[in-house]
């Protein structure tokens, strides 16, 4: 992993732990597998413990780690990370995605309670006259019975279908992998993504970046949503066409809370950083800050079990990849 990111995931108590569980050296931090300082202890290793600025795990890297057994990913997708070599070895690989998925649905529901009340532009109202809205002015917000649009039942879409629970709001999910009875044991109603869209006030992206998600939500379904909804975006960028979704928030038709963007981030003169119909965050939803060492956490207990013989028990396999981010 990028050497700076260490001592955030495993501060001292977390790195004691880690040494009762295996014979590592806290010292050595490597971004880049050939690096000579990684030779002798790539040859006698059994784990990778991995993280943000980890290359690619690819047939070199197998070869000078002929032990190896598991990869053990501080951080969320492995796509990036992941050979097809390490799969056809055979290596364990486990991620701290569910970990880093408890950020993101309490950021997505922060998100989604504020946009029910249109708190950002009258915040902006308020700075800029020192006057309360008029009753007229706020008739239309509130969250009782709201309709929230869940798109995609991933790690984070699950923690948030979890945490809407309590609130008051009618819960629309869309995702091709769920059927009826999960959706409804999830809190739910399951629908086409048209007629999600059609149906919900503020619609939220969760959905893994494939092929096939690419701006799912391009210009015809983004016309779909309603007048004044609002669309949060705390997945990815590619999910949405950028061009189509600037033209409605231009038009101020809808309104977006996006922390993450296509491209990443948006080039100075785009009108999405200013926009008042646009709260622009800079991907911050995910682990930050004294969130790390949850993901640290994570890993350690999953060392724990390797080393007491156990599976991991977040293990990623390579069928799951086609439904992953």
């Amino acid at each position: 992993m990028d050497p700076v990111h260490l001592p955030r995931l495993f501060p001292p108590p977390l790195m004691a732990r880690l040494r009762r569980s295996a014979r590592l050296d806290p010292a050595l931090v490597v971004r880049d597998f050939a690096d000579p300082a990684a030779a002798s202890a790539l040859a006698g290793a059994e784990v990778l413990i991995t993280g943000w600025g980890c290359p690619r795990i690819g047939a070199d890297a197998l070869t000078a780690a002929p032990r190896l057994r598991a990869v053990l990913h501080a951080a969320g997708s492995v796509r990036p990370l992941i050979s097809e070599a390490v799969w056809e070895r055979g290596v364990a690989v486990s991620s701290a995605a569910a970990a880093n998925a408890v950020p993101v649905a309490e950021y997505t529901l922060a998100m989604i309670l504020l946009a029910g009340k249109d708190a950002f532009a009258l915040r902006d109202r308020y700075r800029a006259t020192h006057a309360h809205p008029s009753a007229a002015e706020t008739a239309g917000l509130g969250n009782a019975g709201r309709r929230i649009g869940i798109v995609g039942a991933s790690r984070v879409g699950r923690r948030l279908l979890e945490l809407l629970r309590p609130h008051d709001f009618e819960v629309l999910l869309h995702d091709p992998w769920v059927d009826a009875p999960e959706a409804a044991a999830l809190g739910a109603e399951p629908l086409p993504l048209e007629d999600l869209l059609r149906r919900s006030d503020i619609v939220s992206l969760h959905a893994p970046d494939l092929p096939e998600t690419r701006r799912m939500l391009d210009r015809a379904r983004l016309a779909l949503i309603p007048d004044g909804g609002v669309l949060v975006n705390t997945g990815r960028g590619a999910l949405v066409d950028h061009d189509a979704l600037t033209d409605e928030l231009v038009s101020g038709r809808l309104r977006a809370i996006l922390d993450v963007t296509e491209p990443e981030p948006l080039p100075a003169g785009s009108p999405l950083h200013t926009l008042p119909n646009v709260f622009l965050t800079p991907h911050i939803a995910g682990s930050l800050g004294n969130e790390l060492e949850r993901l640290g956490r994570a890993v350690a207990e999953e060392l724990e079990r390797l080393a007491s013989g156990l599976p991991p028990a977040c293990e990623v396999r390579r069928a799951d990849l086609a439904r992953l981010a």
